[in-house]
């Protein structure tokens, strides 16, 4: 069995950037050392990434916060989790869930048995995404998310999410 490590959205806007906040920098150490304890090769990342446009698009228009924007520093992923994802192959996503990676690794659990584990930024928007296109695509592979290196816009939203993946049958670690 395949144990594959997914790191949703650890970008500076969603720790201390635009929409960052103190529980989001407050994972950071955890989530270094959760990289760590994976093989390089089985850690996936995502990455949010918008256009100059992004507060024309439907969810600028619901999030009127420029964030993400491609090539500035909040876009970025922080610095020390990104020297941990040399080896990482990384998806920019223009909206909260992944499809290709949900698709690329719906191939890949037909090739081997496969365990996924998320962890990252936000719980409630990306996260729980992510976590629920996995499920959807591959209902037999387990799923989990470490609720230690995940954290919400809110702390409520953060619980909420985390109840809400538990009742899709999405293992939550820590939590």
């Amino acid at each position: 069995m395949r144990k594959i490590l997914i790191v949703i959205d650890m970008q500076n806007d969603f720790i201390d950037g635009a929409l960052g906040t103190k529980e989001a920098e407050a994972i950071v150490g955890a989530v270094c050392e959760k990289i760590r304890s994976y093989p390089a090769q089985d850690v996936i990342a995502t990455m949010d990434t918008h256009g100059e446009d992004y507060l024309t698009t439907q969810e600028g228009r619901n999030l009127p916060v420029s964030h993400c924007i491609k090539g500035t520093d909040g876009w970025r992923i922080r610095p020390e989790i990104a020297a941990l994802l040399s080896e990482a192959k990384i998806y920019e996503k223009p909206t909260f869930g992944c499809t290709a990676l949900a698709e690329d690794l719906r191939e890949r659990a037909e090739e081997e048995e496969l365990e996924l584990e998320l962890v990252g930024l936000c719980t409630d928007i990306c996260v729980v995404s992510n976590a629920l296109l996995l499920k959807a695509a591959m209902p037999e592979v387990k799923i989990s998310v470490d609720a230690a290196c995940c954290a919400g816009v809110t702390p409520a939203a953060h619980r909420a999410a985390l109840d809400t993946m538990q009742s899709c049958q999405i293992h939550v670690l820590h939590g």
